[in-house]
């Protein structure tokens, strides 16, 4: 494998940019802190924000970043090195949110579209996922991009594929009005740079989804974006969209970080549609190596988009939510065998990067074999009371 350079795993731009996040912080404190990133060095803040999503809902929010007295946690870099492949160290970054639902959109790109509708087709079955795409590639050809989903053009294609007996509910949330917006995990559940993600083990065709992930407040703002890893299990939602949860919400399989990098004029909802997400995986077993890219700009929904489909009149997210945007990548190359195409082996090692947010690194294990999820809402608010107990009553006030 690759050795990981800490530095490479910040934006380029990273003295410009403006990051928090979220460490593991050891004795005497003992448990999450949020930074801030300033000038290479790490400024725990939580203070002033003891959550991530308090952080976030601050309409002063950037001042409080940069300029809130907070105390020095030493350089980045050294954070970085002691989480990459790490088996929980005692000091380590978290994923950069905390109570925040992590939401999801699925069938976003064209090419992800025709995976999972190949994935249905298939009922599971990774053999027979070669002879079904060339069958689709066949009827509806391999780029669905310049169909505007619920528009004229998408509802002539879909009574078409009706009238053929190839619609999907995959291609229904595709090129359809409403997009797939599902939950990823819970609050406090996702993993963050260097720790493993998890598998379930009854999965034997999987993959890494990379994605750019928009961290929005309680109103609906996008405040910044991080990058995201939507760990999939093909075969499991293959034989069922109803098993969508048990595909898609495990120990260990929404992998965020390694920082929320905040929108100013530096960095904007513009910058993350003009973005392109590169992923590396490397097999430590058997030097098995894939790397592609996915382009922001073939996105068939707007991310402001998909925002207003998951927060509204309709819902409302009042410790705000985490948003991926969904995958165009997906990995089809034979691994294990002819027609066998890809799937993940344990101590794979998935690299999802951009320029501007960084490198976001994991390793694969089995969701029953990493760390079980313990820090819940409950602990996490016993622990803040602990670091930040309330100032006693003045007599006569």
């Amino acid at each position: 494998m690759q050795a990981i350079n800490a530095h490479a795993c910040l934006p380029a731009d990273a003295d410009a940019a403006t990051l928090v996040g979220r460490v593991w912080r050891g004795a005497p404190i003992g448990g999450p802190a949020v930074v801030a990133v300033r000038q290479g060095r790490l400024y725990d803040i939580t203070a002033h924000a003891p959550t991530m999503a308090d952080l976030l809902e601050h309409d002063d929010l950037h001042e409080l970043v940069h300029t809130a007295p907070g105390e020095d946690l030493g350089p980045l870099t050294a954070w970085l090195e002691r989480s990459i492949d790490a088996h929980t160290p005692t000091e380590r970054l978290l994923a950069p949110c905390d109570l925040q639902v992590v939401k999801a959109c699925g069938v976003t790109f064209a090419v992800s579209l025709l995976e999972r509708v190949i994935e249905e087709q298939a009922g599971g079955d990774p053999g027979r996922a070669l002879e079904i795409r060339r069958q689709l590639h066949e009827l509806i050809g391999s780029d669905l991009s310049n169909i505007t989903p619920g528009s004229a053009a998408a509802m002539t294609l879909k009574r078409e594929l009706q009238a053929r007996g190839q619609w999907s509910q995959y291609l229904e949330v595709g090129i359809g009005p409403d997009a797939e917006v599902f939950s990823k995990a819970p609050p406090l559940a996702s993993v963050g740079f260097g720790a493993a993600v998890g598998l379930h083990p009854a999965s034997q065709w999987n993959n890494p989804e990379p994605e750019i992930v928009l961290a929005v407040d309680s109103h609906g703002r996008p405040r910044g974006a991080t990058l995201g890893n939507d760990v999939n299990l093909r075969d499991i939602e293959g034989r069922s969209a109803l098993l969508l949860g048990k595909a898609k919400d495990n120990n260990g399989s929404s992998a965020l970080g390694p920082f929320i990098r905040l929108f100013d004029y530096r960095y904007t909802l513009d910058d993350v549609r003009r973005e392109s997400v590169h992923m590396r995986i490397e097999g430590r077993d058997d030097g098995f190596v894939i790397e592609g890219d996915s382009h922001m700009r073939e996105i068939s929904r707007d991310p402001l988009a998909l925002v207003e489909q998951t927060i509204g009149g309709h819902h409302q997210y009042p410790d705000g939510f985490m948003l991926f945007l969904g995958t165009m990548f997906s990995p089809t190359e034979d691994r294990d065998g002819e027609g066998r195409g890809f799937t993940h082996h344990l101590d794979d090692r998935v690299t999802i990067s951009t320029d501007r947010l960084g490198a976001l690194v994991n390793r694969v294990d089995r969701s029953d074999a990493i760390e079980p999820w313990t820090l819940g809402i409950r602990a996490l608010y016993r622990h803040l009371a602990q670091r930040f107990p309330p100032s006693p009553a003045v007599p006569g006030q």
